[in-house]
């Protein structure tokens, strides 16, 4: 009784910090650390069919395909160079009308 309480606790607590959390890469593992535990649950509740396939999908292939689109992500980012070098031609071709006018007259 003691251990269902205490593991219906660490659910929520998991579910909050994984819904919660800036970082991708750690929201994604308690998804999958979540998946588990819910398996578990399973277990306990004398459903090994349900917790077989919340541990093979809800845990093993959401979280695979989780992880493979965040590494695709980070992946296409642009790096900081780059991204840098391509504020300063924005900037360089935003000026103002009157500045390219006064540059014509001398």
């Amino acid at each position: 009784m003691i251990f269902d309480v205490l593991l219906g606790l660490i659910l929520i607590v998991i579910a909050w910090y994984a819904i919660s959390s800036p970082d991708l890469l750690l929201a994604v593992v308690l998804y999958i650390a979540l998946g588990l535990l819910a398996a578990l649950v399973w277990t306990r509740m004398g459903a090994p069919d349900v917790a077989m396939a919340e541990a093979a999908v809800g845990s093993g292939l959401t979280g695979a395909l989780l992880i493979s689109t965040l590494s695709h992500l980070r992946r296409n980012r642009p790096k900081p160079e780059i991204e840098a070098e391509r504020q300063q031609a924005q900037d360089e071709t935003r000026t103002e009308p009157s500045e390219q006018e006064d540059s014509n007259i001398v």
